[in-house]
């Protein structure tokens, strides 16, 4: 497997399993190519349960009967009342914790509903070569994803981004609507107070390192368009944090009502 630095996890959109039409439920539905493709993403096996959707994007929870290099089906059995993924974008960019604190993000993030997580290294952060010095286990993130996106019947993988460093970070979230930088200095701002009169459908959080951000990097920040802000008047853990905030987001502009 790929180290996480050099190459993104092959997820999001990737990892949705579309039926060729409307299923009859307790029916086989036979799958096509790219849900053939889709089904590699998850490593899915036959007998497991996936959240699959018609083209009409309703979302309905599926055996797999069969899976073959060449044709695979499905039986859906349940058609689900409510979208399962969220219609906001939320992608949230994390300076690396030490120990498996990551992977504990990973999977909250991935309940609440985040589609994109970008893991970075910033001046006071940890570096993937100290986390995996003595045990490597950043390979297991993926697999942290697909655990967590079928325990809460997602039908869509989080993308999960290579390693980045936060120069690089920084452009990549650069096209985001609303772009957050968690901030426990002193700020004008309160997260929500950022939100003002917008109605984003895409949010890029920037969350900071046990330490925080250096200055630098907060001008750096601000100079493309971030917004830095306050959760409270508690320091929070840095997977704290990053959980906290999906969640008010997921809140304001989201699914979690």
């Amino acid at each position: 497997m790929a180290s996480p630095r050099s190459c993104a996890s092959l997820q999001g959109v990737a990892s949705l399993v579309t039926l060729e039409q409307v299923p009859q439920l307790e029916e086989v539905a036979a799958l096509n190519a790219a849900a053939l493709e889709a089904l590699d993403v998850w490593q899915a096996r036959p007998g497991e349960i996936l959240t699959v959707v018609d083209p009409q994007q309703t979302a309905y929870r599926a055996r797999i009967v069969s899976l073959d290099p060449e044709k695979a089906c499905c039986v859906p059995f349940e058609r689900l009342t409510a979208a399962v993924e969220s219609p906001l974008q939320v992608a949230v960019y994390q300076a690396l914790p030490d120990k498996e604190r990551f992977e504990l993000v990973l999977q909250k993030l991935t309940e609440i509903g985040v589609s994109r997580i970008g893991p970075m290294e910033s001046q006071r952060s940890t570096t993937l070569g100290e986390r995996d010095t003595l045990q490597k286990k950043s390979h297991r993130w993926p697999d942290v994803l697909r655990r967590a996106a079928r325990q809460c019947r997602r039908a869509v993988l989080p993308e999960l981004l290579p390693i980045r460093s936060f120069a690089d970070t920084l452009l990549t979230a650069e096209q985001a609507e609303l772009k957050l930088m968690l901030y426990e200095g002193e700020t004008s701002w309160s997260f929500c107070e950022a939100f003002g009169s917008l109605r984003p459908q895409s949010v890029a959080l920037l969350v900071g390192p046990e330490g925080g951000f250096t200055g630098a990097e907060i001008e750096q920040a601000r100079d493309l368009g971030f917004v830095p802000v306050s959760l409270g008047p508690r320091i929070l853990r840095t997977e704290t944090a990053a959980i906290v905030a999906a969640a008010l987001v997921q809140s304001y502009f989201g699914d979690l009502r």
